[in-house]
């Protein structure tokens, strides 16, 4: 993931709003990019970026909310704050249903939008936190040998050290050295510790290589 800052991206044609929202947000030492269009927001944003995007719903060309479900199709998790002057009902579903983080209407007072900024951006941060973390247990899982794959996949199944090592004609002293490393490459403390780490990241990941992945093959 990148190393940038997190930044507030704004887009909105309305350079009035534009300017006096990156304004408020610099005065406070926030790092913001505004672009006047989403097309000229398109063709700098990189995907992955940290922040959040505050973004005017009604523009030519493309609407935020155009905008925002393009980005989700893309794979992009940015908070979105949308904003309009024209804020309707269905509108409002429409965005949060689809995941966008905020809807605030114009005008709005800077105390309002800074708190929402400021929610987002914690958003973003956890969340990237947490991907960190479940990147971090993939690499675990990538350093397993065979063996210790073997055994995690028996472990996973319920299957008791004793039945363990009869299966695979080892001993029992064996699978204690095994589990403790696979223990020790995956950075948990206890056997349900692993079980759970390990179901969620096959849920999280279904595409990545766990032991379960082994037991059809």
């Amino acid at each position: 993931m990148p190393d940038n800052p997190p930044t507030v991206y704004i887009v909105d044609d309305d350079p009035d709003m534009r300017e006096s929202l990156e304004f408020l947000l610099q005065s406070l030492g926030i790092v913001t990019k505004a672009h006047a269009s989403a097309g000229a927001f398109l063709a700098e944003f990189q995907t992955g970026s940290a922040g959040c995007l505050v973004c005017d719903v009604r523009m030519p060309d493309m609407s935020g909310l155009d905008l925002f479900e393009h980005l989700s199709a893309a794979g992009s998790q940015l908070p979105v704050i949308l904003m309009t002057a024209y804020a309707d009902v269905p509108m409002a579903i429409r965005a949060l249903q689809a995941g966008a983080a905020e809807f605030i209407e114009k005008p709005f007072n800077a105390h309002q939008m800074l708190e929402r900024i400021q929610r987002a951006l914690a958003q973003d941060g956890e969340r990237r936190a947490a991907l960190s973390a479940w990147e971090e247990f993939g690499n675990g899982m990538a350093e397993l040998t065979d063996k210790e794959r073997e055994t995690l996949e028996m472990l996973m199944d319920g299957a008791a050290h004793k039945v363990i090592a009869a299966r695979l004609d080892i001993s029992e002293r064996a699978v204690e050295m095994r589990r403790a490393s696979v223990m020790k490459k995956l950075h948990v403390n206890s056997l349900a510790e692993l079980i759970r780490r390990v179901t969620q990241y096959e849920l999280l990941f279904p595409k990545r290589r766990t032991p379960s992945a082994f037991r059809s093959e």
